[in-house]
């Protein structure tokens, strides 16, 4: 009887892991499917990449503040020694967002998205630094083979070409998105994802508030529209439901998933703004794709399970 009443409870133990695990994996699909959405919405509105970047991390971090309000985290930061690296993080998530966003507003959405994947790239030479852990020869490796993929996104090697540009935009927000990665691997240690997320948001939003004045503008009834769905379904809920999923869901497996955004955001394009990839987007995207994703899975056997302090973009 005690025997039975064991494997009764045994079964429903595992009943409840793979239910938390299939909302962990359907929470993560939702927010990469919405970062997939925001590049489109995006390149859509008729406004400079400064200012809606700027209304995306202010709307954003209303949500967040909310969301942390009603989860009665405490929001204020705990040490001023956890200052500087807030404030960097923050200056960071402004220049990556702004960068990504010229990126596909100066060329398409597949080859902002595409570029954005790199970021690994970077993470190999710059982790070794940051952590004082090895540089080892296989990352050196992966990183080539997405160079490769990268190069065969280039038409022509003209800065005068919008395509090139958009790639080298593209490649300074993957860059700022590696830094702003190692950071918030710090930060992770002592701050929920949330809290992470708000601060980073809300420094963002301060030092773009310039911007206000020195970058004319009109904005239209769609653009407000399109910055509301920008800053709370596609920044605000996405980062939510991310952070709430790797509380289920391994880091690795979040991130395969992640690497969907760009396949996402390129099947948008294609449905909303007729863009369709060219064969040259499509061989360097497998590429890329292929080596981050490869990448994601070798780490996989060395890393531990998230816990929940652990942030996303």
């Amino acid at each position: 009887m005690h025997n039975k009443k064991s494997v009764q409870s045994s079964k429903i133990n595992q009943n409840k892991a793979y239910s938390h695990d299939q909302s962990g994996l359907l929470a993560i699909h939702t927010a990469v499917l919405l970062f997939g959405l925001s590049g489109v919405i995006g390149k859509s509105l008729d406004l400079p990449a400064v200012i809606i970047t700027f209304a995306r991390v202010f709307i954003s971090a209303i949500f967040l503040l909310l969301i942390l309000i009603s989860k009665k985290e405490p929001v204020r930061i705990r040490s001023l020694r956890n200052f500087s690296p807030f404030l960097a993080a923050g200056l960071i998530m402004a220049i990556h967002w702004t960068t990504f966003l010229q990126s596909i507003r100066t060329s398409t959405v597949a080859i902002g998205t595409l570029t954005f994947s790199t970021f690994p790239l970077f993470v190999t030479f710059l982790e070794p630094y940051f952590f004082r852990e090895k540089l080892k020869a296989g990352a050196v490796l992966e990183a080539l083979g997405m160079l490769l993929g990268v190069s065969i996104l280039v038409p022509e090697f003209e800065i005068g070409n919008r395509m090139t540009q958009g790639i080298l935009w593209g490649m300074a927000g993957s860059i700022s998105y590696a830094f702003l990665s190692l950071i918030n691997r710090r930060l992770a240690e002592k701050y929920s994802g949330e809290q992470i997320s708000f601060y980073e948001q809300f420094i963002a939003t301060i030092l773009l508030l310039p911007s206000l004045w020195l970058i004319p503008f009109k904005l239209s009834g769609k653009d407000i529209a399109g910055l509301l769905i920008l800053g709370i379904v596609c920044t605000g809920i996405g980062q939510a439901l991310f952070i709430t999923g790797l509380k289920n869901v391994r880091v690795q497996t979040a991130g395969i998933i992640s690497g969907l955004e760009s396949v996402y955001g390129i099947l948008f394009a294609f449905l909303l703004l007729g863009e369709a990839p060219g064969i040259r987007e499509i061989c360097g995207g497998m590429i890329i794709l292929g080596i981050s994703t490869f990448t994601t899975l070798t780490s996989a056997r060395k890393k531990p399970r998230i816990d929940k302090k652990t942030s996303s973009e």
